[in-house]
């Protein structure tokens, strides 16, 4: 059994998927947290080959290391920009496959009380078919576009303008008139993301999404929960760890599962009331959902 400062019956010593689908099972709540990782274990992966295969021009020119650093960085124009976006758009929005992973842990959850929260922007939840009002997509989506001024707080998304950019684009540049620009002031669009200084366009969608989220955590906080943290990094850690983490000190039948090959730290006060899964986050999932069918 397990020595957790709190009634959860998991024994330790079973393998990790055991120790996994234990505290699913006994959870009487679960919030799920999804970080860059989990896309990864399902091979959407924003280095190697995926990425020198659809940018092999932006690489030679900027000497980019990985897809991410590429998104955020400063393009020659916006003719430059929008060459780069639409691709990027199509592979990890529009034309991204479903994961197995996100699969797999549809099905794990399907008899459960939960809700997800992810800091990923791309395509996977929609792919896989969730139940999107159980999804809070707090950073954005790779497919919305926004006001690159600000003006208003309103997003645009239009698909075939992206195809029509991949198809003209020529030495990394889209035609200037298929640059969009905002209907409010005129400015050029832009992804909607999170700017560090800025913050990002939250619109109508984005405030029902959260509004969604922090209602199922108020009406569950004293729950039996299961904060599962799958995939998650240090690069937005105000999200879904430090949260996470926060909440399960402040219950005591509360439980912190994070699933992560690297060792961060959990907090002293929450350490009590951890598990670390560290083996591979798909594989896992998969036994997982295997033991829960057999």
């Amino acid at each position: 059994m397990t020595n957790l400062a709190i009634d959860w019956a998991i024994d330790m010593k079973a393998s990790q998927p055991e120790i996994l689908k234990q505290a699913i099972d006994e959870a009487e709540t679960i919030v799920v947290g999804i970080g860059a990782g989990m896309s990864a274990a399902t091979g959407f992966t924003y280095a190697g080959p995926r990425f020198e295969e659809a940018f092999p021009d932006f690489i030679e020119k900027y000497h980019y290391y990985d897809m991410l650093q590429a998104f955020l960085s400063d393009f020659e124009d916006w003719e430059e920009y929008w060459a780069f976006q639409s691709r990027f758009a199509l592979l990890n929005y529009f034309d991204q496959p479903v994961g197995q992973a996100y699969l797999d842990l549809k099905s794990i959850l399907r008899d459960k009380t939960y809700h997800v929260i992810t800091t990923n922007a791309d395509n996977a939840f929609y792919a896989a078919n969730y139940d999107m009002n159980k999804v809070f997509r707090i950073q954005g989506e790779y497919g919305l576009w926004q006001c690159s001024q600000f003006c208003h707080q309103q997003t645009y998304q239009d698909e075939a303008l992206v195809r029509q950019m991949v198809a003209e684009q020529e030495n990394m540049k889209v035609p200037s008139e298929l640059v969009p620009h905002c209907p409010k002031c005129g400015a050029p669009l832009e992804v909607n993301k999170r700017d560090a200084e800025r913050g990002m366009v939250e619109d109508a969608d984005w405030h029902a999404q959260n509004k969604r989220y922090q209602d199922f955590l108020n009406a569950h906080e004293a729950d039996k929960i299961l904060y599962l943290e799958i995939g998650v990094g240090m690069t937005t850690p105000q999200f879904i760890r430090h949260p996470f983490q926060k909440w399960t000190a402040n219950n005591p039948q509360a439980l912190y599962v994070t699933m992560n090959q690297k060792p961060y730290r959990i907090s002293a006060d929450a350490k009590s009331q951890a598990i670390r899964i560290t083996e591979d986050i798909a594989e896992t999932l998969a036994t997982v959902k295997q033991m829960k069918e057999g």
